[in-house]
């Protein structure tokens, strides 16, 4: 054991020294195949998704009715046909239709304090916020399929990774076999290495398993089966070193505050609009009017206005004031939020990568150098069985800590990616 731990610090220093020199690619172990034409990239997948998904369709679906909505706004009030018979039914003169006064015309509203153009701004509003949430809505898409992706990728490698114990293991279980042959070991020892290959296979099984199921989650994300192979190599991608201090965070330009951004300027409108409907609108109507009695015909013109008694309007502008209130303060509050989780996710992206680099660079080199000195030493008998099998297992264990933590790294990415998302240009709501 003594000699094992000698070596396993020996491989652990000048694994730590290589890595210091130089700031290579990552080990050939947790590279991924070489990329062929038919590789299915993060690109593509997000695409398929973004097509596909019920989000969105129904941000599409809301953009449209958002269009129509101001359409609808800068429609005029429709005029009202009116029809009136009076001098009927009376009694003397008055009796049956001998004195019937018809009056057929139309009610004409006249809309004044610029209510149309104030309905018109609310619902361009509306349409830029739907445009907004279009754009969150992929965004969001995106990094939800980055997840599902990295997990598919991350655990084809553990499966390749747990195929490769199985290989190492049947060979431990064959030098076992030989020694136990030889004379030179206990049966004991073949038993053991039989239980690690055992174990190796169960846990490959359940690889693939995970594996599969990855894949397939992908796949249904995405709403099509995936044709050709994942790029694996997206794992191994990162940063070349640890970045220095950063600016202070801005949430300026970011989607999450550009959607209460949007939602201030339509609690804007709706003030404007509040303070157009106080002003009374008129309607006036001209009409004909024939006298049954003398067979004439005499034009009639009536204009009527609302009395604001029981409802002036101020109540409405209240409620529109407050709600823009709540809107200025619910921006501040999202302000405050994005850049604290902006802030917070660099970090865990740095500390993602920190810990990428180091497992799957230093780490991992220094524990298969381990695993290489203990095979050897176990061939020669330098080293018992128990000091191979700790090695193999600790190699096993840094393989997967390696891809945990290269996964891990690609999601605080993808989080933050999220978090920065600027706004796309041009929006069209408001110059259509």
């Amino acid at each position: 054991m003594e000699k094992l731990l000698a070596a396993l610090l020996a491989a652990a220093s000048c694994a730590t020294m290589a890595h210091a020199q130089t700031a290579g690619p990552l080990p050939a172990e947790t590279a991924g195949p070489a990329t062929t034409f038919d590789v299915y990239t993060l690109d593509q997948a997000v695409m398929a998704a973004g097509g596909s998904a019920p989000a969105s369709e129904a941000a599409t679906a809301a953009i449209e009715a958002a269009r129509q909505g101001r359409t609808v706004a800068g429609l005029r009030p429709n005029p009202q046909a009116q029809g009136q018979i009076e001098n009927i039914a009376g009694s003397g003169a008055y009796r049956g239709l001998r004195s019937a006064e018809t009056t057929v015309g139309v009610a004409i509203p006249i809309e004044l304090g610029g209510k149309r153009s104030a309905r018109v701004a609310v619902a361009t509003a509306q349409l830029s916020r739907a445009e907004l949430q279009a754009a969150i809505v992929a965004a969001d898409v995106r990094v939800q399929v980055t997840q599902l992706y990295v997990e598919a990728i991350a655990a084809e490698r553990r499966l390749v990774t747990a195929r490769d114990q199985v290989r190492i293991a049947s060979d431990a279980l064959r030098a076992a076999s030989v020694r136990v042959q030889a004379g030179r070991a206990s049966p004991l020892e073949e038993q053991r290495a039989n239980v690690a290959k055992v174990n190796a296979e169960a846990a490959a099984e359940r690889a693939v398993r995970l594996a599969e199921a990855a894949r397939t989650n992908l796949a249904r994300r995405i709403g099509a089966p995936i044709n050709g192979t994942l790029d694996v190599g997206l794992l191994d991608r990162l940063p070349a070193s640890v970045a220095g201090p950063t600016l202070p965070t801005r949430a300026q330009g970011t989607l999450a505050l550009a959607a209460a951004d949007a939602d201030l300027a339509i609690a804007d409108a709706g003030v404007r609009l509040a303070r157009a409907n106080r002003v009374p609108d008129l309607n006036v109507g001209p009409a004909l009017r024939r006298l049954e009695a003398t067979n004439d015909t005499a034009a009639v013109f009536s204009i009527s206005i609302p009395i604001p008694l029981f409802n002036n309007g101020r109540a409405a502008i209240a409620q529109a004031r407050a709600q823009r209130s709540q809107a200025e303060a619910q921006r501040r509050v999202t302000a405050l939020d994005v850049e604290q989780a902006i802030t917070d996710a660099e970090a865990e992206a740095a500390n993602a990568a920190t810990s990428a680099r180091t497992a799957a660079g230093p780490a991992l080199a220094a524990a298969q150098e381990a695993a290489r000195i203990a095979r050897i030493g176990y061939r020669e008998g330098k080293f018992s069985q128990l000091d191979l099998l700790d090695a193999e297992r600790t190699l096993a264990d840094t393989r997967l800590a390696a891809i945990d933590a290269l996964a891990a790294y690609q999601n605080a990415e993808a989080r933050l990616a999220r978090l920065t998302a600027p706004v796309p240009a041009p929006m069209t709501g408001g110059n259509q």
